[in-house]
């Protein structure tokens, strides 16, 4: 990452003007994915960025940004407290049927247990 953009990130207060680089710069800056990801998960407090960069790296390309995935995911869990933005990431990581393969889905997926878990404390376990 050059010193200019590294500069202009690290006033991020939110995680936003990384988010809006990545949008602006998908396939040009995956060089710099995994520093664009850190500062994002260091600045944004609510996990509201991390979400909704985790479902757009999901939407461009699932399997290319998989790490990557993988790193906001368990982030937005962590961060998002109140459960405003795990809701819209469970669903469009998964699909509107996730709760019908519930199940399934917590066995193969260390990250999608832990979102059901949060946004389903009294369900019985899986």
């Amino acid at each position: 990452m050059d010193q200019e953009l590294k500069k202009q990130l690290a006033n991020d207060p939110d995680g936003l003007l990384t988010y809006e680089y990545i949008a602006n710069h998908i396939g040009l800056c995956d060089g710099i994915m995994d520093e664009l990801i850190d500062n994002m998960i260091l600045v944004d407090g609510t996990g509201q960025f991390v979400a909704s960069a985790a479902r757009y790296l999901h939407a461009i390309d699932r399997t290319h940004y998989a790490s990557v995935i993988d790193r906001l995911v368990a982030s937005s869990i962590e961060k998002d407290r109140e459960r405003r933005y795990l809701p819209a990431l469970i669903e469009s990581l998964y699909g509107a049927d996730y709760a019908d393969r519930a199940a399934e889905l917590s066995a193969a997926d260390d990250n999608f247990r832990r979102i059901y878990k949060r946004l389903f404390p009294t369900v019985e376990s899986l």
